[in-house]
């Protein structure tokens, strides 16, 4: 092979490198305008489903929607301020295929997440999941057993509802933060802190998106 020819090969394989880094870019902005869409109730759960493994598959896409994340981080560790219970939030496009493919409820997949993401790893028994699924609007809340056993399910339930009639009404993070608000007022009722107590932060307040 002549210097030339091993130019020109070279050539080809940076130019090659470039597309697929400029492709893999345009998919993470697509997956951002996805996730933005659905968190606005602008895109119709099929096609939020069809659009499942592009979403899997990148992750640069998310940060399109990092202020808002962080908004809701901020407002798990101010509600955190106020009790020792622990509060993880994780939302996500659509269940997974293998959920869809045997009609697996959303809630199998948030009890999922509950232990995935350890929320029942605290000392006093008092971590709360919070899942959303966009392309249907379930909501779904997942209660360890000391904070279960003081709170009836209705009071989850009535959370959920509320959350849900935002975010179907397209504001997703009106009904985020509400969520929460209304998980650490009951756990503050439940698990107050003294005066001069901190929580203990067992667990990571930035959300999960899935």
């Amino acid at each position: 092979m002549t210097g030339g020819e091993a130019s020109r090969d070279q050539e080809l394989v940076d130019l090659a490198n470039r597309l697929a880094v400029a492709e893999e870019s345009l998919r993470a902005v697509q997956a951002g305008e996805i996730l933005q869409r659905a968190m606005r109730g602008e895109i119709a759960p099929r096609t939020l489903r069809a659009h499942r493994p592009m979403l899997d598959e990148v992750n640069g896409g998310r940060t399109d929607i990092g202020p808002m994340v962080e908004r809701i981080r901020q407002a798990i560790a101010e509600s955190e301020t106020s009790h020792s219970g622990e509060i993880r939030f994780a939302v996500e496009a659509a269940l997974p295929m293998s959920y869809l493919r045997r009609d697996a409820p959303a809630r199998e997949r948030a009890e999922m997440m509950f232990s995935k993401l350890r929320v029942w790893d605290t000392a006093e028994n008092n971590g709360v999941l919070i899942y959303v699924e966009l392309a249907d609007h379930k909501i779904e809340i997942v209660v360890d057993r000391g904070i279960g056993g003081r709170v009836a399910a209705a009071e989850w339930t009535a959370i959920a509802a509320a959350m849900r009639d935002r975010i179907q009404a397209g504001d997703f993070e009106a009904g985020a933060l509400a969520g929460i608000q209304a998980v650490g007022a009951l756990l503050a009722r439940h698990y107050p802190l003294a005066e001069g107590e901190r929580n203990p932060n067992e667990l990571p307040d930035q959300p999960t998106v899935l």
